[in-house]
């Protein structure tokens, strides 16, 4: 297939080259002020951005029954819990995962923090989800709880930071060291090394982080579509999309060893029989766009035959996200704006996915 030869190389590690990887490709206005995001070394000192992001929101799941009832729900193993064991390798601390229908789709993706004051009796997570369905996802674990000793309560004093390097090399220059406390959590961002660290805490998250600037929100999310990370209902739209086209395995969100949840059939089916179609891949969006920019939804079109490729899905700016089928991502894309405006699509893959073997 097509996509086989450009999802290229094993999954990037810190010290790989896929980790210096620049965004040469988006405009040169974008760039000029990022505050050093990613760009060149910044003559301040200063190592790593932090974005609020307050259309993230956080619950609190604990009680007895907190871990079985999770894992009945979820793709995703649950994060370790409990109070820090001081081991050389410590078991990660946050968990990427979504919430599924009974038909395999995709309700809400979230990320699973375990929290310090858990016991063996009585763990307890903190659920990071899209802030416009904190409501919605209450009520679908009330739904499953039934008679569990299990208590689902919103955390409206903790807010969610992105936590990004300034440079390829902040890492290594600036290292940061995970935190597990009663107010704050710090901790690798388990989707992608791309992706940082995730900051939970009631403080201002710049004063915790060392040698920290407070980032422009906009630069996150468009480091986050370079990356090809959905994020929130509106680029992973509830019971419409589909786990695996959303690349929950790249972005290490799903078990397959793991016991039943709900949509797993689907979901197994689809892994098993090694295809999927059509993926989320980034794009990047070329020529004048319209003043609001380019509707969710719109039909992305092969240029050369005006076979229908696939949907834009989200963007911020010229870049974004677009769900397209695999063997269409080479040639010449075009979308029609409402406005007949005609604006050029490349998808791009990222060099951080893995060697695909289908």
């Amino acid at each position: 297939m097509a996509a086989v030869a450009l999802l290229r190389g094993a999954a990037a590690g810190r010290g790989s080259p896929a980790w210096h990887w620049r965004p040469s490709w988006i405009p040169r206005h974008c760039l000029a002020r990022r505050s050093g995001l990613l760009g060149d070394n910044p003559e301040d000192g200063v190592a790593w951005t932090c974005f609020r992001l307050d259309e993230r929101a956080l619950m609190r799941v604990r009680g007895p029954d907190a871990a079985p009832f999770l894992l009945g729900l979820l793709t995703n193993e649950l994060p370790l819990s409990g109070p820090p064991t001081g081991a050389v390798q410590p078991s990660a601390r946050a968990a990427y995962a979504h919430f599924l229908n009974v038909q395999g789709r995709t309700l809400y993706d979230v990320i699973l923090y375990g929290l310090p004051e858990s016991t063996e009796e009585a763990p307890g997570f903190l659920l990071e989800c899209d802030s416009s369905v904190l409501g919605t996802l209450q009520k679908h674990l009330s739904m499953y709880k039934i008679r569990r000793k299990v208590t689902v309560e919103p955390r409206p004093e903790l807010h969610v930071w992105a936590v990004l390097p300034c440079a390829p090399h902040t890492p290594e220059a600036a290292p940061l060291e995970e935190r597990v406390e009663a107010t704050t959590i710090l901790t690798r961002d388990p989707r992608t090394v791309r992706m940082g660290w995730r900051l939970l805490t009631q403080n201002d998250g710049p004063a915790l982080v060392p040698r920290a600037q407070l980032g422009d929100l906009q630069d996150y999310h468009m480091h986050r579509y370079q990356q090809g990370i959905p994020e929130g209902v509106c680029d992973l739209p509830p019971g419409v999309a589909l786990p695996l086209e959303s690349n929950l395995v790249f972005m290490n969100g799903v078990s397959f060893t793991k016991g039943c949840y709900v949509g797993q059939e689907l979901t197994a089916r689809t892994h098993h029989t090694g295809v999927i179609r059509k993926r989320l891949f980034p794009v990047r969006l070329e020529g004048p766009l319209p003043a609001n920019g380019v509707t969710p939804g719109s039909a992305v079109t092969v240029t050369a035959t005006g076979q229908v490729a696939g949907k834009f899905r989200a963007g911020q700016g010229h870049v974004g996200l677009a769900l397209l089928r695999s063997e269409t991502i080479k040639g010449p894309l075009h979308i029609k704006t409402s406005e007949s405006q005609q604006v050029a699509v490349t998808a791009l893959v990222p060099d951080w996915w893995p060697t695909a073997a289908k």
